[in-house]
């Protein structure tokens, strides 16, 4: 027997009416959703699009802005980078004036010592310590103070122009990072919707850890030029410094160089006039002992002549003894012949005499002409000290490094 099947529900005519009304109004209200929804969404897309246009364009304006900024920042630095570079190249050529200023002081030191050491060759009385030693020695200390100032000017210097390269590292590294930055700035600026190559990348909208803040960046700008500023300035006064330096020492050497010729011309001039009144005194000692020499000469034949007188005299008196008896008388003839054997032998005595005074003075004029050349061959020897071997090799002395 067939099974019957159960039929569905049916609705009565109202249910059917309402369910229609049900829908409709239900597709109205969608279909007014999704109107407004479309109106929203274009007045949404015309927003987001000039929003974001806008925001384009303050990008664009923030970047030019920057790259002004580091356009501005890399003209203070480049100039600082210039003035630096050329101050720095000049003192440079300060510190090779300083160089060649120590060099030239060797051979000015050199000669004052071998003036020295010369002058120590003088002999007897000339080794004395006169003026022309004491400004000898007095130049020989003005020299090493020069070097002594020289080489701490060359010491500063070469320490100013470590901290004149130090600055310049620092100003051509802040240049090249921020021509670096200007590029890739530049780069940006020029980006638009339509540039080919662009793309999207992820994890880049982020504030980096290591980022400054504008104003840490400008500070540090403006610190590399402060300091390079301030570096330029002791640059500047230490050449000063250095000037007044070269021109002090020059002077000094050169005052202290004139002061030595001066006394050697004088020390030369004083013992060439000392040697000539030697030599004069010579000349009268040689011409005194040469008469003093004839005249001993004829002492001595004076005192050989009287003996002819006393042997007569003494003969005469000697036969008269002989007289006989009454004739041995004391008569005047006999008192004349004992005065004149008396007068003949005073006068040898006193020839005698005056012969060893006379022999006595040659002695002492013999000794005072050995003395006279002796002291003027000292003489000649300081001459050629002073007049061949110091001022000769003075002429070689030229302060001419300011």
């Amino acid at each position: 027997m067939a099974k019957l099947v159960q039929a569905p529900p049916k609705f009565t005519p109202p249910e059917w009416h309402s369910s229609n009304k049900i829908k409709y109004h239900n597709a109205e209200d969608q279909r007014c959703r999704s109107e407004r929804l479309i109106d929203e969404s274009s007045r949404l897309i015309e927003e987001v699009e000039k929003t974001t246009r806008r925001s384009q364009r303050d990008v664009n304006k923030k970047i030019a802005q920057r790259i002004e900024d580091i356009n501005f920042w890399k003209s203070e630095l480049q100039l600082k980078l210039t003035e630096l570079t050329t101050e720095n190249d000049t003192l440079l050529n300060y510190k090779a004036r300083l160089e060649k200023a120590l060099a030239a002081c060797e051979e000015p030191l050199s000669i004052s010592q071998q003036c020295l050491l010369n002058r120590e060759q003088r002999v007897s009385i000339d080794l004395v310590h006169d003026k022309v030693e004491k400004e000898l020695l007095k130049e020989v200390e003005v020299i090493q103070g020069v070097v002594a100032l020289l080489r701490r000017s060359h010491e500063q210097a070469v320490e100013q122009i470590r901290r004149n390269r130090s600055a310049i590292y620092y100003l051509e590294k802040d240049l090249k990072d921020k021509a670096s930055a200007q590029s890739i700035d530049t780069f940006c600026s020029e980006l638009h919707n339509n540039t080919t190559g662009i793309g999207f990348h992820g994890n880049v909208v982020k504030i980096e850890s290591n980022s400054v803040t504008p104003q840490d960046w400008m500070a540090f700008s403006n610190a590399n030029i402060e300091k390079a500023e301030r570096e330029r300035n002791s640059s500047v006064a230490l050449r000063a410094l250095i000037d007044g330096s070269l021109k002090e020492t020059a002077d000094d050497m050169k005052t202290q160089c004139a002061a030595v010729n001066l006394a050697l011309t004088e020390r030369i001039n004083e013992t060439k006039m000392a040697k000539d009144k030697l030599e004069k005194h010579l000349d009268k000692v040689l011409g005194e002992i040469s008469t003093m020499e004839k005249n001993i000469i004829e002492l001595n034949k004076a005192i050989a002549d009287k003996k002819g007188p006393m042997m007569v005299s003494q003969s005469r008196l000697n036969e008269r003894t002989q007289r006989p008896n009454v004739e041995l008388c004391r008569d005047p003839v006999q008192y004349r012949l004992i005065s004149e054997v008396n007068e003949i032998q005073t006068s040898i005595n006193q020839l005698v005499s005056t012969l060893a005074q006379a022999e006595a003075e040659l002695k002492g004029l013999i000794r005072n002409q050995l003395l006279l050349e002796e002291d003027i061959q000292v003489k000649s020897n300081s001459l050629y000290i002073d007049e061949v071997q110091c001022q000769r090799i003075r002429e070689a002395i030229s302060i001419n490094y300011f």
